[in-house]
């Protein structure tokens, strides 16, 4: 059956190949950004492209409005955007700080309001939030980041138990390294935040690991499929773990002790 979807962060990576894979499945699909020139391309896919900021509430409130008026309802919410600044906590600003958790947490929090009454006068929707298995497991300088997807998995275990009486499923996905620029730009700010300060030769061994590992990262569209697998199961699962290294790392996050994971994670990311 056709459906209604928001799908932020559909300008490129994992957005835009899961907008393309939900239009060609048949749903109507708004891919949102902060830029629709860059999403221009996705109008050829049958998507349309749609300005919303995560981190401005008047630009989610009217994005919102916008579908609402349209289609009546957002049936399925794919919290997607998302954003990364490394670097040594002692060193990032805290505006820098709080913008993470404005795009990463707050930012998702505020839609998942919005279309909540819809979804729930339906008695059917789904809410699907993308973390990283950074939501799991932490990394030396990616302390941001970390602590915005650890409370987005925290956030969306309290809301499943909360929406589910309503016919509404909260789905985690888990990526581990995927191709994307999110990347390259959260381990690119790592080295301005460290240079000439007391981290400088640390983050730039950190920084050669993560590009290593990130050249070795999955297509977006592997998560892609994950999320198209989520939404189409009778019963979906509360997390769904997919890329390059993820199912490995979490297991060892689960087994190991914290000094023992420390110093792998230290070995393989130097």
């Amino acid at each position: 059956m056709r459906k209604t979807v928001l799908i932020t962060g559909a300008s490129s990576g994992i957005g835009k190949a899961t907008a393309i894979a939900l239009a060609k499945a048949g749903h109507k699909v708004y891919g949102a950004g902060r830029s629709t020139a860059r999403m221009q391309g996705l109008a050829a896919e049958g998507i349309t492209p749609l300005a919303m900021d995560v981190a401005d509430e008047a630009s989610i409130s009217a994005a919102v409005n916008r579908i609402m008026e349209s289609d009546g309802a957002i049936d399925i919410l794919i919290n997607n955007a998302g954003y990364g600044e490394f670097g040594p906590i002692e060193q990032i600003p805290m505006d820098k700080a709080r913008y993470q958790m404005e795009v990463n947490l707050i930012g998702p929090a505020r839609l998942v309001q919005l279309v909540l009454p819809a979804m729930r006068a339906k008695g059917w929707g789904k809410i699907v939030n993308v973390s990283s298995i950074g939501g799991k497991l932490a990394t030396a300088f990616g302390g941001w980041y970390h602590a915005s997807k650890f409370a987005l998995e925290g956030w969306s275990d309290a809301l499943r138990q909360e929406v589910r009486p309503f016919g509404i499923d909260v789905i985690v996905i888990e990526p581990g390294a995927v191709k994307t620029e999110w990347g390259s730009i959260a381990v690119d700010n790592m080295l301005l935040h460290a240079e000439g300060t007391a981290y400088e030769t640390a983050a730039a061994k950190r920084h050669n690991g993560l590009k290593t590992s990130d050249a070795a990262g999955a297509d977006p569209v592997v998560i892609a499929d994950l999320i198209m697998e989520a939404l189409t199961a009778e019963r979906p699962k509360a997390r769904y773990v997919g890329g390059a290294f993820a199912a490995e790392l979490l297991e060892s996050r689960k087994n190991m002790t914290d000094e023992a994971f420390d110093a792998m994670i230290t070995e393989m990311l130097s």
